[in-house]
C-alpha cells in the first residue's frame, strides 16, 4: 500500500464532517471515492493531504515498502518536503491556475520551490542526458506539456487563452511535474462538457497505466468511477458505507445507497 486512513474524524465548528473513515490506497492503483455532493469526499482528500488538519484519527504513509511515516504528527517543516510526492488536482479548473501567470510559469513554479528535481528527463521517450538550469526547465516544461496533449506554444500565454479541457491539462501537467506518488483527483471533469471530459478521463487512466501512479479519484459518477479505477469507496455522510472492487461494489452493491447512486446515473458515452 501507499498510503492509509484510520478512524479519521474532521469537525468544522459543530458539525462533523467525516466521522470514524478509514480507507487504504494501493500502490500503483486508483481508488474512486464516490457519493453525492456534500457527502464529505473533497474534505476527506483534504485531510488526507493534511490540506486541512484531522480532527483525530490516523493517516500512514509509505513512500517505499517497509518505510512508514506517520502524516497526522509530521512537523510542518517535513510535510512541505514530502509534498511533492502527494498532487492534487482540483475540480474548477480556471479557478486552481493564478490567471497572472504564464503556463512557462505555472509550470516551473513547482521547480523553484522543490529544488534540485531536474536531475532526469521526465518522459520515458527522453534523451538520458543530464540537464542543467535553464534548459533542463524548458525540457521538463515541453515533456510535460505533451504529456498531456499540448503544445509548446502554450507556453507563453495566459490561462484565460484556453478552453476548460486545455485548462484542466495545464492542471494536470503541473501536477505531474515533480514525479508525485499519489495523485488526488477531485471531480477533475465535472465542470467541462461530456465529450470533453471524455478525453480528460482517457487521459488520465492512459497516465495512470504509463507511470504505475497511485490515484484517488473523487466523483459522483458511478459510471466513471467504474471505468477509471481498481477499488470503490462509497461515502454517504461522511462515513463509508461500502468499498472494495470495482466489481464487488458495482456488479453486487450490499447497500441501498449504493444501489441508488448506480441507478441514478447515465452509462458512459461510448466515446469513453
Amino acid at each position: 500500500m501507499l498510503l492509509s486512513a484510520t478512524n479519521l474524524t474532521k469537525d468544522i465548528g459543530p458539525k462533523r464532517i467525516l466521522s470514524d473513515v478509514s480507507i487504504t490506497l494501493r500502490r500503483g492503483q486508483t481508488l474512486g471515492l464516490v457519493g453525492e455532493s456534500g457527502s464529505g469526499k473533497s474534505t476527506l482528500a483534504r485531510v488526507l493531504l493534511r490540506l486541512l488538519e484531522p480532527t483525530s484519527g490516523e493517516i500512514l504513509y509509505h513512500p517505499t515498502p517497509g518505510e512508514t511515516i506517520n502524516l497526522t504528527t509530521l512537523p510542518p517543516r517535513d510535510l512541505r518536503h514530502l509534498r511533492r510526492h502527494l498532487a492534487i488536482v482540483f475540480q474548477d479548473p480556471f479557478a486552481a491556475l493564478n490567471p497572472r501567470m504564464t503556463v512557462r510559469q505555472i509550470l516551473t513554479e513547482p521547480f523553484a520551490i522543490h529544488k534540485g528535481l531536474l536531475d532526469a528527463p521526465f518522459m520515458e521517450t527522453a534523451s538520458s542526458s543530464t540537464w542543467v538550469g535553464k534548459q533542463a526547465l524548458n525540457q521538463r516544461t515541453n515533456e510535460l506539456l505533451s504529456e498531456v496533449g499540448l503544445d509548446p506554444s502554450a507556453l507563453p500565454r495566459f490561462p484565460h487563452e484556453f478552453s476548460g479541457g486545455q485548462r484542466q491539462r495545464i492542471n494536470i501537467a503541473r501536477a505531474l511535474a515533480l514525479r508525485p506518488q499519489l495523485l488526488v483527483l477531485d471531480e477533475p471533469v465535472s465542470a467541462l462538457d461530456v465529450s470533453v471530459g471524455a478525453q480528460i478521463i482517457n487521459l488520465l487512466r492512459a497516465l495512470q497505466v504509463r507511470y504505475g501512479l497511485t490515484c484517488l479519484f473523487i466523483s459522483h459518477s458511478m459510471p466513471l468511477v467504474r471505468y477509471l479505477c481498481h477499488h470503490i469507496a462509497v461515502m454517504q455522510h461522511g462515513r463509508i458505507v461500502e468499498q472494495g472492487t470495482w466489481s464487488e461494489v458495482c456488479g453486487a452493491p450490499r447497500q441501498l445507497y449504493t444501489q441508488q447512486l448506480l441507478a441514478a446515473t447515465p452509462e458512459l458515452p461510448a466515446a469513453v
